[in-house]
C-alpha cells in the first residue's frame, strides 16, 4: 500500500513540475488567475453595476469565492482527462487507476493554497475580523468540496476514457455553473421562493461556508447540510461507476 502512496506523490510532483518547468512566472499563476478575475469583477460590480456586499469589500467578497471556485473547476477539468491521456501507462502497468485522477486533484490543490494565502492578506489589509475559533470548521467544508469534486472526476474521466468530447461537456458545464453559484453575487440576490431549489447545488453551501467562516466569523448555515449530503451521495456514486469499468480502459486502445 505504501508504494501507492509514493506513486501518488510522485504523480503529483509530476504534474506540478510539468505545468510550471517551462513557465516564466511558475507559481505565480496560481495567483494571477484567480487575482485577474477578480479585479475585473470588482471594476464591473463595484462601479459599473453595484452589487451590495454589506461591510466587504467586494474584492475581498468575490475572491474568498474564487479561490476555492478556481480549485473546484480547475481540478475537475484535469481529473477529466487523466485517464485518457494516460492511455498508454493504463495499458501497460497495473496500479490502481484513481491514482490518476487523485493526482490531478492534488496538483491543484497546491495552486489553492498559494492563492488562499493572497486571500489571508487581504483579510489582514482590509482589517477585517477574524474569529480562529470558526477556522477550524475550515477543513471540513474543504472535505466537503474535494469529495464533490472527486466524485464528478472519477465519474467523468471514466467516461471520457470512452468518449472523448466528454472533456468538452464538462468545459462548458464548469462555465455555467459558475453563474449558477454565488461568486460574483450574493445568496441574497436569489429570490426567496427559489432558493430551496437553489441549495440543491452543492457549490451554494460550500462557498457561503468558506465565506461565513473566513469573513463573518461564523459557522456554515443550513445550506451547507445539502451540500454535505450531495457531496457524499456523487463521491460514492462517482467512484463506484469509476470502479465498475476501470477494468475495461486498458481493452480501448
Amino acid at each position: 500500500m505504501n508504494h501507492y502512496f509514493d506513486l501518488l506523490f510522485a504523480w503529483s510532483t509530476r504534474i506540478i513540475r510539468a505545468r510550471y518547468q517551462q513557465s516564466i512566472l511558475g507559481g505565480l499563476w496560481a495567483i494571477l488567475q484567480p487575482l485577474a478575475t477578480v479585479l475585473i469583477f470588482t471594476l464591473v460590480f463595484s462601479f459599473l453595476i453595484k452589487v451590495d456586499t454589506g461591510n466587504i469589500p467586494y474584492i475581498v467578497f468575490s475572491y474568498s469565492a474564487m479561490v476555492p471556485w478556481l480549485f473546484f473547476s480547475s481540478a475537475i477539468t484535469d481529473m477529466v482527462d487523466s485517464i485518457g491521456s494516460n492511455m498508454n501507462l493504463v495499458s501497460k502497468i497495473y496500479f490502481p487507476r484513481e491514482i490518476l485522477v487523485f493526482s490531478a486533484l492534488i496538483a491543484r490543490f497546491v495552486d489553492f493554497l498559494i492563492a488562499f494565502a493572497i486571500l489571508i492578506l487581504l483579510i489582514i489589509l482590509y482589517r477585517l475580523p477574524v474569529n480562529l475559533l470558526t477556522w477550524l470548521f475550515l477543513p471540513v467544508v474543504l472535505i466537503c468540496q474535494i469529495l464533490l469534486a472527486l466524485g464528478i472526476g472519477l465519474f467523468a474521466s471514466a467516461l471520457n476514457a470512452f468518449f472523448r468530447d466528454i472533456k468538452h461537456v464538462f468545459t462548458l458545464i464548469m462555465q455555467l455553473w459558475l453563474y449558477a453559484t454565488p461568486i460574483i453575487y450574493p445568496v441574497t440576490l436569489v429570490p426567496e421562493n427559489l432558493r430551496n431549489l437553489y441549495y440543491f447545488n452543492p457549490m451554494v453551501g460550500i462557498i457561503e461556508g468558506y465565506r461565513a467562516i473566513l469573513l463573518h466569523e461564523a459557522l456554515p448555515g443550513n445550506s451547507f447540510i445539502f451540500s454535505i449530503v450531495i457531496s457524499l451521495l456523487v463521491f460514492a456514486g462517482g467512484y463506484s461507476f469509476f470502479k465498475k469499468v476501470e477494468v475495461q480502459f486498458a481493452d480501448i486502445i
